[in-house]
């Protein structure tokens, strides 16, 4: 298994230059891009220094911006979606693969363990397991989660370009809908957490826009649900 990981990262300079080391500890993973999306920190520096292929935007697209910069650099059969905070803890990328090995799943999505201090009240990820749970029939524990391992070809498959932090739940509704079989995978998996300050209650809100977003351009599919034959797709 060959495996291209796409990594967003926006002022993480602290964080990303040991996430790129524990993913190219693992054999499977080939190469890692790290997309510095308009970062005014050492984010680059950091993450080159730990091995890493950078592509540097001159301006903040958003994840989901950056994401769609970097997927056409992807040449491995597999691309891994990591976020630039999980540290030594992106190692548990390989628990990801063996549904896709097997052939159970086209895309696996990494839950991270409970009890988990909770910074917020939870309303963007219950809105987002609520709209792909009422579009596909999926009930899903981490509608948000970013670390995600699929077929290189399924980023092609987003009925739209996804906009910053909607990338994940369009992913999910995208490829749901079209027959695509998606299960999550138990992880030890950590990253920073999120508290109830100002900047936390700003990124939620982003957050949450971007998925209201997301949602409104798919807005038919709350009428009917429009999924493809189960394990199909193109």
């Amino acid at each position: 298994m060959e495996i291209d990981v796409l990594i967003p990262a926006y002022n993480e300079g602290s964080t990303v230059g040991r996430t790129v080391a524990a993913l190219l500890k693992l054999p499977q993973v080939r190469r890692v891009l790290v997309i510095d999306d308009g970062s005014r920190d050492g984010t680059a520096a950091a993450a080159a220094a730990a091995g890493a292929q950078v592509i540097r935007l001159s301006r903040n697209l958003g994840k989901g911006g950056a994401i769609l910069r970097g997927a056409p650099l992807v040449t491995a059969p597999y691309v891994a979606l990591i976020d630039a905070d999980l540290g030594d803890s992106a190692a548990e990328l390989s628990r990801l693969m063996e549904p896709l090995q097997t052939g159970k799943a086209a895309m696996s999505i990494a839950a991270f363990p409970g009890g988990r201090r909770r910074g917020g009240f939870g309303l963007v990820k219950k809105m987002a397991a609520w709209s792909i749970r009422r579009c596909t029939g999926q009930v899903m524990k981490e509608p948000l989660s970013g670390q995600r391992l699929l077929h290189r070809g399924l980023l092609e498959e987003l009925s739209f370009p996804p906009r910053g932090f909607g990338l994940e739940a369009a992913l999910t509704l995208d490829l749901l809908q079209q027959g695509w079989p998606v299960v999550e995978v138990a992880t030890a998996m950590s990253h920073r957490e999120r508290g109830r300050e100002a900047a936390s209650f700003l990124h939620r809100g982003r957050q949450g826009a971007a998925l209201l977003g997301e949602l409104w351009r798919r807005r038919r599919r709350f009428l009917r649900r429009e999924r493809g034959p189960a394990g199909g797709g193109s």
